[in-house]
């Protein structure tokens, strides 16, 4: 059962890097509403300034959260941080590990180190269920083994050694939400090449085909921004320290279904190493200690992308060529061991399609 703190319903001091980004500033967004105070710490590298509106309980800083010296004024009586800034994607991380290393580790315990000196009362970890890799068992629950593809997924990893680290050695009270497949609306729209929403949201808007990878029956577990948030909330709100919880859908949906629902042609790209047939987070965990559930289902999740299609007017749109270029050194890293990878055994994946497919 869902343990909860007395003052749970009180205005809290919120910290949130990254909050300018896409899942921070629903997050914030979120705060705001419940009517707790927030202060943004964010250096703007893919964060915009856009995604945060006025309010007079929302503070803005620019800050590199890397150095302590710059941030830890902001978490003296702060409440809740909710640590999400992070640099983010494969192809960048594989060429520029150094800086990911700096800003998902170095600039983590920076962070923890700021809420453990000014004695915060909850830091939430966003941390992300790449570090599973190329997982056998689905759904899979928080005790599957550690297998980092890249160095995004091992900087995230590591970020969150460091957390439960800074818990167990200085009690520092801290949760880990492991994020699967998060989409919604604010969602990147510019830089690398990445998560299949926004290629595919762009190539519609311009009516040109989807570049399907492989051949289109890969799964994922699609998990709408607004019940992470949620997540994030009822983690902060709990009495719970030290553990780790997976953060997803509780289905998982081939990419030929979004195609289906968005509507329009493909066509297939090469297969990259490294990347799992299939993700499908077990949420029994965090659904059992903290009452939390999804609650948006992927066919209105997908419709709600749609709604805010225009959002991705300005977005790259991406076709066989660019995408063969911008991933090169993926494939030049990883493609050694693209033959000695076994995938899932067929049937270890539930995949949900066609008729199975009904909102929740």
């Amino acid at each position: 059962m869902m343990q909860e703190s007395n003052t749970a319903s009180l205005t809290k001091n919120c910290v949130v890097t990254g909050g300018a980004g896409f899942i921070g500033s629903h997050l914030v967004e979120r705060l705001l509403s419940d009517g707790h105070l927030v202060t943004v710490l964010d250096n703007f590298s893919t964060g915009r300034r856009k995604n945060l509106q006025e309010h007079s309980r929302l503070k803005i800083r620019e800050v590199d959260i890397a150095e302590y010296e710059q941030i830890s004024e902001f978490f003296v009586n702060v409440d809740w941080v909710f640590h999400l800034a992070a640099l983010a994607d494969i192809v960048p991380s594989i060429e520029h590990p150094l800086r990911y290393h700096r800003s998902n580790v170095d600039g983590t315990v920076s962070v923890l180190e700021a809420a453990r000196q000014a004695g915060v009362r909850r830091f939430i970890y966003a941390a992300s269920s790449s570090c599973y890799g190329l997982a056998t068992e689905f759904p899979t629950p928080e005790s599957a083994p550690i297998r980092a593809e890249y160095p995004y997924a091992l900087t995230k990893y590591l970020a969150e050694c460091c957390v439960m680290h800074w818990n167990q050695v200085y009690k520092l009270p801290c949760l880990s939400l492991r994020l699967i497949n998060v989409y919604g609306p604010r969602a990147r729209t510019t830089g690398s090449y990445g998560a299949v929403f926004g290629v595919f949201l762009a190539q519609k808007l311009a009516g040109r085909p989807y570049t399907v990878v492989g051949d289109g029956n890969q799964t994922r577990d699609f998990t709408y921004v607004s019940d992470v948030v949620d997540a994030f909330v009822q983690a902060a709100k709990s009495e719970l320290t030290g553990e780790i919880f997976n953060v997803g859908s509780g289905r998982t949906y081939s990419i030929n279904k979004l195609i289906e629902l968005l509507g329009g042609e493909k066509i297939h790209i090469p297969k990259r190493p490294g990347e799992p047939e299939c993700t499908y987070a077990c949420i029994s965990k965090i659904s059992e200690a903290l009452g939390w559930q999804p609650r948006v289902g992927f066919v209105e999740g997908v419709a709600k992308m749609l709604e805010h299609i225009d959002d991705w007017r300005e977005a790259p749109v991406w076709d066989e060529a660019s995408i063969d270029i911008a991933t090169r050194q993926w494939f030049e890293h990883l493609g050694e061991k693209k033959d000695s990878r076994r995938p899932p055994e067929p049937g270890l994946c539930s995949v949900t399609t066609g008729a199975e497919a009904k909102d929740r």
